[in-house]
């Protein structure tokens, strides 16, 4: 039994970690560009161009298809114009140079965001998920409209960060997903995946500032942990990503009953 588990924890973690393709190059691109330079090719640019490339690969290589790429860069827009406001509000900065910079955003920050998207369409498929009692469309959708609007509302008046996250918990009470290892389906609540995802992507951002890929007003002087109030933003941005990619199986597939329902 325990040579079991330890198989299917491994196939686990190699599906998990092909997923992550998009992800790790960047991370790997952070990591380079901190302490390789190109002679008048400002550190943002530069990684603008490779995230340009390695989405070039991802399609021409069939890892990502046409439709997936599509949702990549609709989440790739709606990165952009998150951290557009949020720099603008003084949340977070861009301190370095950049040709390709808009409003004090560079281009390239958009990726980061739509590596998020392109792990959910890689693990998608290669863990076969299938949703069960996942909320309509008529719930669902004005539900991630909701959470998206809060990120840029909670300036002006109360955040209702506290009141959107035990609605996760109620829309997603029933909503289980099903994944398949080594052959063997199994299941997880749906809310529970998010939280994961979320946690995940908080300890992926504490490295990201650490290789100087953004900074928060704390971390200017020296470095720091991001602080763990993020985990519960990284939350809900991964519920907004799974609208997006879910809307997207649902238009692509006939669920038979019991699945995706909308």
């Amino acid at each position: 039994m325990p040579s079991f588990r330890i198989k299917l924890l491994l196939h686990f973690a190699i599906a998990q970690a092909l997923s992550c393709i998009f992800p790790v190059a960047i991370f790997l691109a952070l990591a380079a560009t901190k302490v390789v330079s190109i002679p008048g090719l400002p550190r943002y640019d530069l990684l603008l161009l490779f995230c340009l490339l390695v989405q070039v690969f991802m399609y021409s290589s069939k890892l990502e298809t046409l439709d997936e790429v599509k949702v990549i860069l609709v989440f790739h827009a709606i990165g952009l114009c998150l951290e557009l406001f949020k720099t603008h509000s003084g949340s977070w900065s861009y301190p370095d140079f950049a040709y390709t910079k808009i409003g004090g955003v560079p281009l390239y920050s958009g990726f980061l965001y739509a590596s998020v998207a392109s792990y959910m369409c890689q693990a998608w498929r290669r863990l076969d998920l299938q949703l069960v009692n996942y909320p309509r469309a008529i719930i669902a959708s004005p539900f991630g409209v909701i959470i998206y609007a809060n990120f840029f509302t909670e300036h002006f008046i109360v955040d209702l960060r506290l009141i959107l996250i035990p609605l996760v918990f109620i829309i997603f009470w029933h909503s289980k997903v099903h994944y398949t290892v080594d052959g063997k389906t199994r299941t997880m609540p749906l809310a529970l995946s998010f939280l994961l995802i979320g946690l995940f992507v908080w300890f992926a951002e504490n490295i990201s500032t650490f290789l100087n890929a953004w900074q928060y007003p704390y971390q200017a002087d020296k470095w720091c942990m991001v602080h763990s109030s993020k985990i519960s933003s990284w939350f809900l941005l991964v519920i907004i990503s799974f609208i997006v990619v879910a809307q997207l199986k649902h238009v692509k597939q006939n669920m038979t009953k019991g699945k995706i329902k909308l």
